[in-house]
């Protein structure tokens, strides 16, 4: 966008970047329905400008659509209906994952490619099997507890576990199933290796 037009935008990207640092609700961001109500319509324009604004510090303006299938070209009514808030442009920084041991990560990494691959819920006490035979079992429930009020996931009353907004924020799932298959396949090569070259050697003799 010209610098003319971000000029025109001045006034009303003040006014969304107060709304959307200022924390006024249990989640962050704010709603799209309120970005529209303060800023008229073209809201969205608004924010891809303010984005541009962000990017030298490496952040961003992040949109989660709180039902699980992402629209690709969502209309004003769907962007209405969905979440925005300042986030890390860049995740995989160092800061961002400062206060997590590694562990930790790879078990909030396990529990969302199986909560995936449940459609999107898993009973809690299936995860925490899964779990306990890949981290410390006395970490097991602590580790969901922190995912949960970390807004990773979310539990009902049933112990069903749901990905909650913070995943659809900050998670690529398809690319993460994808690098944990990787992974499992390179694993699986490793291991299997020393029996081919065996195989090889009594082939030879």
């Amino acid at each position: 966008m010209s610098t003319r037009k971000k000029g025109v935008y001045a006034g009303k990207i003040k006014k969304a970047s107060q709304m959307l640092f200022y924390k006024r609700h249990a989640k962050p961001g704010v709603k799209g329905w309120e970005l529209h109500k303060a800023l008229g319509a073209d809201y969205p324009k608004v924010l891809d400008v303010l984005d541009d604004y962000l990017k030298p510090m490496d952040l961003q303006v992040k949109t989660v659509f709180e039902e699980e299938k992402t629209p690709e070209k969502p209309t004003v009514d769907e962007l209405d209906k969905a979440r925005f808030f300042i986030a890390i442009r860049d995740v995989a920084t160092k800061d961002k994952l400062m206060g997590w041991r590694v562990d930790d990560l790879a078990g909030l990494a396990i529990t969302i490619s199986y909560i995936t691959a449940k459609k999107g819920q898993a009973a809690r006490k299936d995860v925490e099997k899964l779990l306990g035979e890949k981290i410390t079992n006395w970490k097991v429930g602590l580790n969901i507890d922190r995912y949960i009020r970390n807004g990773y996931l979310m539990q009902d009353d049933k112990g069903q576990l749901f990905l909650d907004w913070r995943t659809r924020a900050e998670v690529d799932q398809k690319k993460l199933i994808d690098m944990l298959l990787n992974a499992e396949k390179q694993k699986k090569a490793i291991e299997e290796q020393p029996q081919e070259e065996v195989a090889e050697e009594d082939s030879e003799q």
